[in-house]
């Protein structure tokens, strides 16, 4: 059976600096498992999960989605970031909400994610994110075998196996952190 990595051609992902953001390529000359990271070019323009799956023969449970969430307890704002398959929807309001302590969450807004993270919207991934925030791993990526995540940019994707995301600093691997869609 043919690889992710080899169904989309990917390449060792250090060897493409052009398809990476600056904190990926930053975060990823650090990391011990760089050598197990690949690249792949995509079109811009399907970067979002269902497209990007449709178009290139990827399954909906081999691709992961890192979303950013903003929690605030009193004048406190806390940034973290979820990878859930996209099988399933990350549980903000119960599940992410309680493990940050915090009394009002949601989805940071658009802005706030680019400027904070230094990536692309549709392209923003767990490695390279910002020292400090909280990374919350469903444990179905972790298990899973490998993913497809964003790489910092819309015009190309990480392949790696998601048990390597447990490894990036500030990863805490959570049970239910998502819920199956549909």
């Amino acid at each position: 059976m043919t690889s992710l990595a080899e169904r989309l051609s990917a390449v060792p992902a250090l060897s493409r600096p052009d398809l990476l953001a600056a904190p990926v390529i930053d975060a990823l000359q650090t990391w011990p498992h760089v050598d197990q990271v690949g690249v792949t070019e995509i079109d811009p323009d399907l970067a979002d999960t269902a497209a990007f799956c449709e178009r290139y023969g990827v399954q909906l449970a081999e691709s992961a989605n890192c979303v950013i969430v903003s929690g605030r307890r009193g004048e406190v704002t806390t940034l973290a970031a979820c990878v859930v398959l996209a099988t399933t929807r990350a549980d903000v309001n119960s599940r992410v909400r309680r493990h940050l302590d915090v009394r009002k969450i949601s989805f940071a807004a658009m802005d706030v994610a680019v400027a904070e993270s230094g990536m692309e919207y549709g392209g923003i991934t767990p490695i390279g994110l910002p020292a400090g925030w909280p990374l919350l791993l469903d444990r179905r990526v972790v298990e899973g075998g490998d993913v497809v995540i964003g790489s910092g940019v819309r015009r190309s994707k990480l392949v790696l196996a998601g048990a390597l995301l447990a490894d990036v600093a500030g990863a805490q691997v959570l049970d239910d952190l998502a819920q199956v869609v549909g």
